[in-house]
């Protein structure tokens, strides 16, 4: 083990925000004297190349007083020979300037760096620990989920640990909290008299409780834990770590009752993942390789699941009822349900080709692809019903995971899955591959039976024409998506055509649109459509289909027996 002090320590300038650089110094001593250096091209959690080196700037590498030359051997990959091993001073930029939670932005009045697009890996030194140090504005402050180092700065225990470690800048200041005991920060950027109140601490430590009870443990992983929220003008997301998490959302959305409640639901989620995804890890997770995309065909399990779970703990919490939760099933299931995708990748491929899709959407996506956190959750739904009738939940197999890989940090494969579900109902071991597999709908309605509620399709008030539009200012509307196979297709209309004209009246905006629909459009019978394409001006003729169903509602079944109401309550308390 290398001693703290000689650890590699990289030193961030961040003094002159408004200037979007980060100015870094990476000093250690080489171990050997061909010298290998990489910079991440994704963060662990968001699945996505993000070539984190088109940001970096100005790379030197100094022994002394002596350059030393790097040969490029890869687009983010360096290599340099030294003489001796004497220790060397690596210095370059990087230009931060995106705003997100998995990557880095400096402004005059905030800073938020993720360090997998600043610190570079010294090969052979990746299991040794590594300081950080900050320069920073003045009367800003630092908040990082890593020990003080006892020099001014903090300490990882090893490479990974560093950049699993978000950092959060500014005049801001952390807002403790406890959680059985462990020691949790709260650190907003952005004021909100919902997030000010002293109220909001205590209503985030009830969802952290209800993490813990869910999983069955008396208290977090974690020894320390630190949640930073970015509040936007509008803004949905997070991103887990071992020991943090950072939030992003929008302050229109938090002023309404839902609005609070679905930040809850974030925090639960990110918070959940201390247990799913990050101590309990997909195999190929481990250890990572920061350099390419990795085929995680599980990545349904780390979010599906926690995804099914977050809409539960608020309620679980005591800070929502059951009318909430079933509305917030309701409108994902309403989502799974309208994307035409789900008949074209299937649950697994979905995991495995998250690198080239979910995170890359355009206008098509809908139609050749499902995402594994809506598609997971429906599953989720249904293997929780379903080992219901077998006696057991799916807590029962969260927890018995845990137990067997997550505690100790073991990865688990696929076969692991599929061999904890089968523990608990011997059926899964052909279902849920079949289920994980197929790309037709699972039987959501019957399971939801076992509870007494049913799902009601609500359909529009005109028929369909298999477009959705958005307005384009003084151009009036455009086609922002068609419908695979819709109407709008048949008809040769695409995505990016201008709308101009239905039966010769000119629409402008979506109520005229609207208004025109209801009056003018029969199913099967055709509209005249003016619209323009590359600026000429051309006519087709569309005929809309039946009224598409644009939202699902969970109801109760009158007439419910007694026995399927108490397996309601239990379902909805996680109770097996």
């Amino acid at each position: 083990m290398v001693e703290a002090s000689a650890a590699p320590r990289l030193r961030l300038d961040l003094r002159q925000p408004s200037r979007h650089l980060v100015l870094a110094q990476l000093d250690f001593v080489p171990e050997h004297t061909q010298l290998d250096l990489r910079l991440p091209a994704w963060t662990p959690g968001s699945y996505l190349i993000r070539d984190y080196v088109r940001t970096l700037e100005d790379l030197r590498l100094m022994q002394g007083e002596r350059p030393i030359p790097l040969r490029r051997l890869g687009p983010a990959h360096w290599r340099a020979l030294l003489n001796d091993l004497a220790p060397v001073c690596l210095s370059y930029r990087l230009l931060a300037v995106e705003s997100s939670v998995r990557t880095s932005q400096l402004q005059s009045d905030h800073g938020f760096v993720v360090l997998a697009q600043v610190a570079l890996q010294i090969d052979g030194q990746r299991w040794n620990p590594h300081a950080l140090e900050l320069q920073l504005p003045p009367d800003w402050q630092a908040f990082v989920p890593l020990p003080e180092d006892g020099q001014g700065g903090w300490l990882a225990r090893d490479y990974d640990q560093l950049v699993d470690s978000p950092v959060e800048l500014g005049s801001l200041s952390a807002r403790p909290f406890a959680v059985a005991g462990v020691p949790h920060r709260w650190v907003t950027w952005g004021q909100d008299p919902t997030i000010d109140a002293p109220s909001w601490l205590l209503q985030v430590a009830a969802v952290c409780e209800a993490c813990c009870q869910l999983m069955g443990t008396a208290a977090p992983p974690a020894e320390s834990y630190l949640m930073v929220l970015h509040l936007l003008e509008q803004g949905y997301g997070g991103l887990e770590h071992d020991n943090s998490c950072v939030l992003v959302f929008g302050r229109r959305v938090l002023a309404t009752p839902k609005g609070r409640r679905k930040l809850l639901q974030l925090v639960a989620h990110e918070y959940l993942h201390q247990w799913n995804g990050r101590r309990l890890r997909p195999a190929p997770l481990w250890p990572i390789d920061y350099n390419g995309p990795v085929i995680v065909p599980t990545l349904w399990f780390v979010e599906g699941i926690t995804s099914y779970y977050d809409l539960f703990l608020p309620q679980l919490a005591g800070l929502s009822d059951e009318s909430d939760l079933l509305a917030d099933l309701g409108e994902d299931l309403c989502r799974f349900f309208r994307t035409p995708g789900r008949f074209v990748q299937s649950l697994r491929e979905s995991s495995e080709e998250a690198w080239v899709k979910l995170y890359r959407q355009d206008a098509y996506s809908s139609d050749n692809q499902i995402s594994y956190y809506i598609k997971g959750t429906v599953l989720a739904l249904i293997l929780d019903l379903h080992l219901r009738r077998h006696g057991a939940a799916l807590s029962s197999v969260l927890r018995q995971l845990w137990a067997s890989h997550g505690r100790w940090g073991r990865g688990y494969a696929e076969a692991d899955l599929l061999a904890a579900f089968t523990d608990h109902a011997a059926d899964l071991s052909t279902l849920l591959p079949f289920w994980l597999e197929s790309r037709q709908d699972p039987p959501v309605e019957s399971y939801l039976e076992d509870v007494g509620l049913n799902l009601l399709a609500i359909s529009g008030s005109h028929p369909c024409p298999g477009w959705q539009l958005e307005g384009a200012g003084f151009s009036g509307l455009k086609i922002k998506q068609v419908l695979r196979d819709g109407p709008a297709e048949v008809a040769g209309l695409q995505v990016g055509d201008e709308l101009l004209a239905i039966e010769r009246s000119r629409v402008m905006v979506e109520n005229e649109l609207t208004s025109l629909l209801v009056q003018r459009a029969t199913e099967g019978e055709p509209l005249e459509i003016l619209f323009c394409r590359d600026g000429q001006v051309q006519q087709t003729c569309l005929r809309p289909s039946a009224p598409e169903v644009v939202r699902y509602q969970l109801n109760s079944k009158p007439g419910a027996s007694p026995a399927t109401l108490q397996r309601r309550r239990q379902w909805l308390a996680l109770v097996p």
